[in-house]
């Protein structure tokens, strides 16, 4: 069969959902033949967009994956032979109400219409996309991600004196002034991966932190970041999944994370759950995994049980078997996400 990937245009800061793909691909049996169709312009502006969706249909596969984030493309594919990933809902909460129903429209409603089957890589996305549209809910497939072959278990000597924190992301969900704050007075040096603002910079100079800070690394140097490390923290207030904590986890790292929404789903108990609104709370799960060294360890021992779960090859077969269903276009209806 050809499943042909559906994919945004390529742009600076923008990596994770081509990067799973990418991995996840490489595991994909030989009777999948597939190809990558990048859009031609980014997704911006009606004309833009329209150009994107129209030149998808004429590239068109046994299987067209649309990958994420230009979900639009939907519109002139055939239905039947049509999958739909989505990665989360995130966006409908950060926008004003005119701008939140043309996205959902958009970006949502429509496109559930006009594809066969929907994957999420949690099921707290799925529970969330319910609330957005209305569906069987067998057309709706939990297939989570798979952990790049990049990452691999490096042993370390923890530093007590003065542990290195490493923080993924500096976007709202990332809850980082929250976290600046739980850190005051705590000897630490923060590693933060993203872009910072102005704001963020003023609360790092107002808590005394000792920062770093690294924008638009390669994947060889963000593996290289975690294996520097002694903590990762990813305390967000939304996640559609977390990848960090698997990264994590792999690496060998204790991990800090948020008790709500994917977080506790993909963290199972490889991680140390803090209410991510509680600056207190937060600031308590720190100092516990700087000083508790069974503590520790155990979290460490647990990361390395939890990320058999999201090994590449168990991920490829579960969409091989989606492929599948589509290809034949019998039966679609019930499907078991097995």
């Amino acid at each position: 069969m050809k499943v042909v990937y559906f994919q945004r245009k390529a742009d600076i800061g923008y990596y994770s959902i081509e990067g799973f793909f990418r991995t996840m691909r490489s595991y994909l049996p030989s009777e999948v033949q597939w190809v990558v169709a990048e859009s031609t312009f980014r997704s911006e502006g009606i004309l833009k967009r329209l150009y994107n969706a129209i030149e998808a249909a004429f590239r068109q596969g046994d299987v067209n994956h649309i990958t994420g984030d230009i979900h639009y493309v939907s519109f002139f594919l055939r239905k039947r032979k049509t999958l739909l990933s989505i990665m989360d809902c995130e966006i409908l909460a950060r926008t004003s109400w005119i701008r939140r129903q043309i996205i959902k429209l958009v970006w949502y409603v429509i496109p559930e219409k006009r594809v066969a089957l929907i994957t999420v890589i949690s099921e707290s996305t799925k529970k969330e996309l319910q609330k957005v549209i209305t569906c069987n809910p067998d057309k709706i497939f939990v297939i989570p991600v798979c952990i790049s072959p990049s990452y691999s278990f490096k042993a370390y000597s923890y530093n007590s004196i003065k542990p290195s924190i490493l923080q993924i992301g500096t976007t709202l969900n990332k809850n980082l002034f929250r976290l600046f704050e739980a850190l005051r007075d705590i000897p630490c040096h923060l590693t933060i991966i993203g872009k910072l603002s102005e704001e963020h910079e003023s609360a790092i100079n107002k808590y005394g932190l000792e920062c770093s800070n690294y924008i638009g690394l390669s994947e060889d140097d963000l593996v290289r970041r975690y294996q520097e490390c002694d903590i990762v923290t990813l305390i967000s207030t939304y996640e559609g999944f977390g990848m960090p904590i698997l990264e994590a986890n792999t690496i060998g790292r204790p991990v800090i994370t948020g008790n709500i929404l994917s977080m506790p789903e993909v963290a199972g108990d490889a991680a140390c759950m803090v209410n991510p609104f509680d600056v207190a709370e937060i600031r308590a799960g720190i100092l516990r995994v700087m000083n508790d060294k069974d503590y520790r360890e155990q979290l460490i021992e647990k990361g390395l049980r939890n990320v058999l779960r999201y090994r590449p090859e168990t991920i490829a077969r579960q969409y091989t078997d989606v492929y599948n269903k589509l290809v034949s276009s019998v039966n679609i209806y019930p499907l078991t996400s097995a």
